[in-house]
């Protein structure tokens, strides 16, 4: 499987890395990281390169990081970055599932694993 990589910014930069030593633990995946964010805007003037989407669509599955970075506006990120690969890929559920897990010390206290199974779905 191919997967395009785009860390991204911040916390980006140090979550992906991690991650992939994860799924190198679990899976063999051919990896290509990619360079788009807030620093290649500041480079270029672009969140991605024009061809950007092509060049996803190529790709198995696409792991995105973090994107954003105070010098860079919310907008320019988001409407040069993560919409137009939402919206090429149709990527429009972000699933987040939560699950109290037992051993697990929580502001919840007289809670038990099972007490507490929700989705967040932004």
């Amino acid at each position: 499987m191919r997967v395009a990589v785009i860390p991204g910014d911040g916390v980006g930069q140090e979550v992906i890395p991690a991650g992939l030593r994860v799924l190198d633990r679990v899976a063999q995946l051919d990896y290509t990281q990619l360079p788009w964010g807030s620093q290649y805007f500041e480079q270029t003037g672009r969140m991605m390169p024009a061809d950007g989407l092509e060049q996803l669509a190529r790709y198995d599955a696409i792991y995105l990081g973090a994107v954003g970075w105070p010098s860079v506006p919310d907008h320019v990120t988001l409407w040069g970055l993560l919409l137009p690969i939402r919206q090429a890929f149709q990527l429009f559920v972000n699933l987040r599932p939560v699950n109290l897990l037992p051993g697990v010390a929580t502001p919840l206290a007289g809670r038990a694993a099972g007490d507490i199974d929700m989705l967040f779905i932004r």
